[in-house]
């Protein structure tokens, strides 16, 4: 599997929500970036309890997802942010690639650095508080377009216009798409949780919320 990435997009914490910051507007960087252990450099979060880190180190929210919003939104300003590739907080701007078409575990090259897939992503209210459009957060988990997360197992550097290519298969049972049915929209069997326990590649901390699912 190979793909182009159109843009690698970044941001910095700003004013949000009254008191509150956030760097979920992510802007398209020109030349080359550097991706460390936690992510692209410099590429802020604004609370790090919950975004960031190694195990969220490189959000992709699927570009083709962009369609299936402007057939949702009807308000200008929100339609206008459906323009920006990293209106989501994602980091790659990647066509024709969605969560049925990755698995946890699936390894991917990008320019020198080496990514691998972890979690989905589990979307908050922020989402609707940066369109302006209430109820986003619920027709994402309804429909799974989620988006996931990356580790970085290689550091390097990279660029616009690099190709993005699976190297290595992860779990194949496990889809993100998958995943984000049993983890975060509850669709799942008691066995289903039992075997994300166990699944060696997903993010520690799903594991242990799939562990508590199966007492």
């Amino acid at each position: 599997m190979k793909r182009t990435v159109e843009a690698i997009c970044t941001g910095t914490a700003r004013p949000f929500n009254g008191a509150e910051t956030s760097a979920i507007a992510k802007r398209p960087r020109e030349g080359v970036v550097q991706i460390l252990e936690d992510g692209f450099a410099p590429d802020e979060q604004a609370d790090r309890r919950v975004h960031g880190g190694p195990d969220k180190a490189v959000h992709l929210y699927p570009l083709d997802h962009h369609a299936f919003w402007r057939s949702e939104l009807s308000d200008e300003a929100a339609l206008r942010l459906l323009d920006e590739p990293g209106a989501f907080g994602s980091n790659l701007a990647v066509s024709n690639l969605s969560e049925e078409d990755v698995h946890i575990g699936d390894r991917f090259r990008l320019g020198a650095a080496l990514l691998e897939i972890n979690q989905p992503r589990q979307p908050c209210w922020k989402v609707d508080h940066r369109f302006g459009v209430k109820g986003m957060t619920a027709t994402i988990v309804k429909t799974g377009r989620c988006g996931w997360y990356f580790r970085v197992l290689e550091i390097g550097n990279c660029q616009a216009g690099d190709v993005f290519e699976r190297v290595e298969l992860g779990h194949q049972s496990w889809t993100v798409a998958r995943t984000f049915a049993a983890m975060i929209a509850g669709k799942a069997s008691r066995e289903d949780y039992a075997q994300l326990a166990e699944l060696e590649l997903l993010a520690d901390g799903m594991r242990a919320r799939a562990a508590k699912k199966t007492g």
